[in-house]
């Protein structure tokens, strides 16, 4: 393969037209990862984590929409934004005992938690309007374990 460098850049309404930017109708998902860093400790649990510690948490925001007539669905900058509001500000080194509702402080509660206030959080910025939706949600507790949420199991309740 020869590589070359371009002679010239394209330019929109001379090289492309602005009806060609979006290219199709279909749902698309994004996807964003955060980190923060939190302690916590967990009650009625006979192992290492009944002590207090603390994790560099990773969290991988999946949402899905329809693109816009530029072909864009929703910009990795509001993803930023929406995280850094609901979920950053509020959980990035804390106590999480502290700050999050009454719960066992495991990946698996936390999720949920999370999914919640994200998800408000494009309902209160009128993005689920538009038809966007949150489609998963990966949190990691350490490089290897992780606890995973899909919109379907949000939605329907399988509890027993």
């Amino acid at each position: 393969m020869e590589f070359e460098i371009p002679k010239k850049v394209q330019k929109i309404d001379e090289d492309i037209q602005r009806e060609k930017l979006k290219y199709h109708h279909k749902r698309v998902a994004v996807t964003k990862e955060f980190t923060f860093d939190a302690a916590h400790h967990l009650h009625c649990y006979e192992g290492k984590c009944k002590n207090l510690h603390g994790h560099t948490y990773r969290l991988v925001l999946t949402i899905s929409g329809f693109v816009d007539p530029v072909g864009i669905s929703m910009d990795f900058g509001d993803i930023k934004k929406i995280y850094k509001e609901a979920i950053e500000s509020r959980l990035d080194h804390r106590y999480l005992n502290d700050v999050l509702p009454p719960m066992n402080t495991t990946a698996e509660n936390m999720i949920v938690w999370i999914w919640e206030e994200f998800d408000q959080k494009l309902d209160d910025y009128q993005w689920k309007e538009k038809g966007f939706r949150l489609e998963e949600i990966v949190l990691y507790e350490t490089p290897t374990s992780y606890a995973t949420m899909k919109r379907e199991w949000m939605e329907h309740d399988e509890s027993l």
